[in-house]
């Protein structure tokens, strides 16, 4: 007999000692991941078991005994570390913030929904894949220091993201166990009678049901949404069952159910965003469903309700190839979101239109990134490399205007230094540099005081890291070895593999081609020379997974695993199976060296780096994402230089030997140049430089101030702008916006002329007068620019600005502008002059892309 259905549910809770209730108020709430006094509390509670629980406070304590429990509650010191955590918890939730400082008054006019596919918090929470997610909880977590009003949502998968287990072979196996929410730090989400919330979203054919469960994340909810209920067929309850592992269909009615279901959860739960911010184009349906709640509330039209909208989105793209984004084929859209289109009253087509680079091609894919950016009105890359690469693959969407004034910013990435930092480094901080760094970590006055913590403190505790590095990664290999053979490893065997005095280099990564994991491997016989130099050796400790329907990921994987083993490499290589965020903290934190070797540019930023930074490691890397920015010589290494060639074979040729290089000559030498008391003091010094430079701009804090100043604020205003007064913003704008549409066939520059000279001194100016035809439209309704730049090879003009004009004067429809030109750049320069609309609450040419050239 297959198992019994169950007649009713019901929950299950355990029973706490009076002293102990507070366990469970830090259980719920996931501040414990960056304050380490928390998370030692859990931890010296019964260690093995807490490893055991993978880090899962409330499965943690429903499995502790009564009896535990019971001599916990009668442990005078315990109870007291227990109060003083209880109090630290109430103290941050109620404590005066970043924002209200910054914004007094605008609390009661912002609320930011944060919409992601995936969530890294934790170990314990498996809701993440990668590098997206991890940098999303990071978000949240720096939100809530900051005190952002934000919330966020995203799915919550019944088996997460897949386990890896390696085969004697090394190919990569995937294994889903099943989680149960009751026994995590999850709210089920209920009604005032007790039955659990119900959002429904339309389907083909159908209606697809999903509860919502809450997971607190200091002052941040973050909103999951689960299809995992009886009330829907049995492939629908499978919608939120696992991360990145379905077909294209599964992927679309995920997307759906992120973006039209987490905002029919936010309704549900009289939660109303005035921003909401898509990370990635996952969540870009979104902005479909924001208009179709605005069309239903204020009874307008799509027109309408997409311009008083579109200003309060906010797109952030982490891709930095066409490829990356996820499109759909018109056939399969159709079939789920016809119906939808009708809605909001669109047909099919000019739904089409929406994800569409060129909306009149109809052999093109629906594109979810083009949806998003034509519903939002602030776009950002997540580098600044990242940003220009991004404005290079869109350029074609504004084909009139140049590629650098394509309207896609960039925010860099950071991360949440808390969570990443560990106990020695922040111990050491806290009495050298005060706590500022710990409440501000974006100052970088909090860190200019790194230069007085003594050179032989600093490379002790990055020595006691190392070595507790050398000893996780021998437990967590024996361990893998066991699984796999069924027998105990030889203990001889596993005690010589690292060795904690040696020169450690970290490489963990999401295994894809692009990130060229097996590099490393290009000159095999010199790779074993440096791990096996006489006198400055090396080691490398790898982790890493591949997405399961990646073959080539995968055998790069095997190739590494293979030579480890079978290379005479184990002693000075390992490969930690199932990547996770424990694993990644003990990689930052442990290594000396964190190496990074995609195929510039294709790393739109990659955060793995800089989470070593405030535990003393310093970055080798390519010069792409987030190091193309931050690399100054002495403060880490760049393999090769900017430059790239269309040959891979060759730049991998190239770039492998830059790498043994670096290491041999450059590297080794610092780390091992020992002269006073066995420190080696160059190799401090460049810490000490990347902690002050590095740590407050790559923070999360830093990021998330810039997208509240920059997006969310302004945004904000917009939206109360374009919604108060009876849309009386609004409908002005649509008006605006339609005469200009009437009139700007009609629009050209008549004539210029100029005072400038063939040659001219730097520093002098000319003056240049524009006639334009503006037909019916008002000179204040265009800019008119002069726009000058270097001269290029083929009479285009580069490295472009724009000046506006004044006007002069007018007759009829025509009129005067001039201004005057400043020669502030050597070299054969130009300019011309153009025309572009100009309006205060509609973004040109975010929304409106239109522009006339001097002929």
């Amino acid at each position: 007999m297959k198992h019994p259905k169950f007649s009713r549910a019901f929950e299950v809770v355990g029973k706490f000692p009076d002293e102990l209730q507070s366990l469970k108020k830090l259980a719920f709430n996931f501040w414990w991941t960056w304050n380490h006094e928390p998370r030692e509390l859990f931890r010296n509670m019964d260690k093995d078991l807490w490893d055991e629980c993978e880090h899962n406070p409330v499965l943690f304590l429903n499995r502790l005994s009564q009896d535990k429990l019971a001599r916990l509650a009668s442990d005078v010191s315990f109870v007291a570390r227990l109060s003083g955590c209880s109090e630290q918890l109430d103290h941050y939730l109620s404590a005066e913030t970043w924002f209200d400082r910054a914004y007094p008054g605008m609390r009661e006019h912002t609320q930011v929904a944060y919409f992601c596919f995936e969530f890294g918090i934790t170990e314990g929470l498996p809701i993440y894949s990668g590098g997206l997610g991890v940098l999303a909880g990071d978000h949240l977590k720096a939100a809530s220091d900051l005190g952002i009003p934000l919330v966020g949502l995203g799915l919550l998968y019944n088996r997460g993201y897949f386990r890896q287990r390696l085969s004697h072979d090394g190919w990569q196996q995937e294994h889903y166990p099943q989680y149960d929410f009751y026994q995590m730090p999850l709210t089920l989400m209920r009604k005032d009678d007790g039955s659990p919330i119900r959002i429904e979203v339309p389907f083909p054919d159908r209606t697809v049901s999903c509860q919502v469960w809450r997971a607190d994340v200091g002052r941040i909810p973050l909103y999951l949404l689960d299809s995992n209920v009886l009330e829907n067929a049995p492939n629908d309850q499978g919608i939120t069952d696992s991360l990145y592992s379905g077909d294209e269909e599964m992927r679309i009615r995920q997307e759906i159910i992120l973006g039209i279901g987490g905002l029919k959860a936010l309704e549900a739960l009289g939660i109303k965003p005035t921003v909401c911010h898509m990370n990635e184009g996952h969540a870009a349906f979104l902005s479909i469903e924001r208009i179709r709640q605005f069309m239903k509330e204020r009874g307008t039209d799509f027109r309408t309700a997409r311009q008083a909208t579109v200003g309060a989105n906010v797109f952030t793209t982490h891709t930095p190839v066409p490829a990356g984004f996820d499109m759909f084929h018109p056939s399969l859209l159709e079939r789920y979101m016809t119906t939808y289109a009708n809605e909001v009253g669109l047909d099919f087509q000019s739904f089409l239109k929406l994800g569409r680079t060129n909306p009149e091609n109809p052999a093109e894919s629906f594109n979810m990134a083009i949806l998003a950016m034509e519903n939002s009105n602030h776009v950002n890359g997540v580098a600044q490399l990242h940003g220009a690469v991004s404005r290079g693959m869109f350029a074609g969407r504004w084909p009139d205007y140049p590629e650098d004034e394509v309207p896609i910013g960039a925010v860099t990435n950071g991360i949440h230094t808390s969570t990443w930092v560990s106990r020695r480094m922040a111990n050491l901080f806290d009495e050298y540099l005060g706590t500022g760094w710990r409440r501000n970590p974006s100052d970088p006055a909090n860190w200019e005081q790194v230069d007085s913590i003594p050179d032989e403190e600093l490379w002790a505790e990055i020595e006691n890291l190392r070595g507790e590095l050398v000893r996780f990664a021998r437990r967590k290999l024996s361990k893998d070895l066991e699984r796999r053979s069924f027998a105990k490893p030889d203990s001889n065997f596993v005690s010589n593999i690292l060795d904690p005095r040696v020169l450690t280099i970290g490489f963990a990564r999401r295994f894809a081609t692009y990130k060229r994991g097996s590099l490393m491997l290009s000159d095999r016989e010199r790779l074993k020379q440096l791990l096996f130099h006489p006198e400055r050796p090396i080691q490398i400790v790898i982790a890493g997974k591949s997405h399961p329907r990646d073959e080539a990921g995968k055998k790069i994987i095997q190739d590494l695993v293979n030579f480890i083993n079978n290379e005479g490499a184990r002693n000075r290589m390992v490969f930690l199976e199932d990547y996770d965020m424990q694993v990644a903290r003990r990689l930052v934190q442990g290594v000396d060296l964190w190496l990074n070797n995609p195929r510039r540019p294709y790393e739109a930023s990659g955060t793995s780096g800089m989470k070593v930074v405030p535990n003393g490691g310093l970055n080798c890397s390519i010069l792409d994402g987030w190091w193309d920015e931050a690399y100054k010589p002495g403060l880490g290494w760049a393999i090769g230089d900017r430059s790239t060639i269309d040959d891979y074979g060759h730049q991998d040729w190239l770039d492998s030997r830059s790498l043994y290089h670096l290491i041999e000559h450059e590297i080794s030498p610092v780390f091992y140049h020992r002269v006073d008391k066995g420190i080696p003091v160059g190799w401090v010094q460049m810490i000490k430089r990347s902690l002050k430079e590095h740590a407050p701009f790559f923070s999360t804090a830093r990021m998330v101030q810039d997208y509240t100043d920059r997006y969310y604020v302004p945004a904000a205003f917009n939206f109360k702008r374009m919604t108060e007064n009876g849309l009386e913003a609004t409908k002005s704008a649509l008006g605006w916006r339609q005469r200009i549409k009437a009139n700007w066939a009609r629009v050209q520059v008549v004539s210029v002329k100029d005072n400038v000279n063939n040659s001219n001194t730097v520093g002098s100016s000319f003056r240049v007068e524009a006639v334009v035809e503006l037909a019916d439209l008002r000179p204040e309704d265009v800019r008119v620019q002069v726009v000058s730049g270097k001269v290029g090879p083929n009479r285009e003009l580069v490295h472009t600005a724009g000046l506006d004009c004044e006007l002069a004067d007018s007759e009829g429809t025509k009129h005067r502008f001039h201004c005057n030109v400043v020669c502030d750049r050597l070299g054969h320069q130009g300019y011309t002059v153009r025309v572009v609309p100009k309006h205060s609450d509609v973004g040109v040419p975010s929304e409106l892309n239109l522009v006339r050239w001097q002929s």
